[in-house]
């Protein structure tokens, strides 16, 4: 099997270090000899994952009242993102355009609270989808550290 590609770098908007505005998406498939996480787990996997994420999510005191009452949009973005990201079909940036997680997440008070949260419940999401699926572990490591950094890079207030 070939290696499978870590993931690259969230970035906050579509600049670039010269302020010029750029509509470069990376994604993991702009590497095409290396294998993708998308390639090994496919779109069903991101579904489930988002799906196990949300059970948490829909009862969490601190993540709840950042959602609407209705999560199916939520969910199908967050899902389509996922697949995007890891090397699927681009569905997400054709509907939505480039993904500006910092922009898209600015209205929220995203603090350590509300980091830990989300990542608890996407870290027990993440360990139940694969344990399920029997994923390969260089799979789950890849994932979770993209959520770790990821968490992190959306914190836009202290406390």
């Amino acid at each position: 099997m070939a290696r499978i590609l870590e993931a690259p770098h969230a970035r906050d908007d579509n600049r670039l270090g010269d302020g010029q505005a750029s509509d470069n998406v990376s994604r993991v498939s702009d590497q095409p000899e290396q294998m993708r996480v998308y390639d090994v787990v496919g779109s069903d996997f991101f579904v489930d994952l988002v799906d196990a994420f949300y059970e948490g999510v829909e009862t969490d005191e601190v993540l709840r009242p950042m959602y609407p009452a209705d999560l199916d949009g939520a969910k199908a973005r967050l899902a389509m993102f996922l697949v995007q990201y890891w090397g699927g079909p681009t569905t997400y940036s054709d509907n939505r355009g480039h993904p500006r997680l910092r922009m898209r997440h600015a209205p929220f008070v995203v603090n350590e609270a509300s980091r830990d949260a989300w990542l608890r419940h996407m870290s027990a999401a993440l360990a139940g989808t694969t344990e399920r699926r029997g994923t390969p572990e260089i799979v789950v490591e890849t994932i979770a550290e993209y959520f770790a950094n990821t968490a992190e890079f959306l914190r836009n207030s202290e406390g």
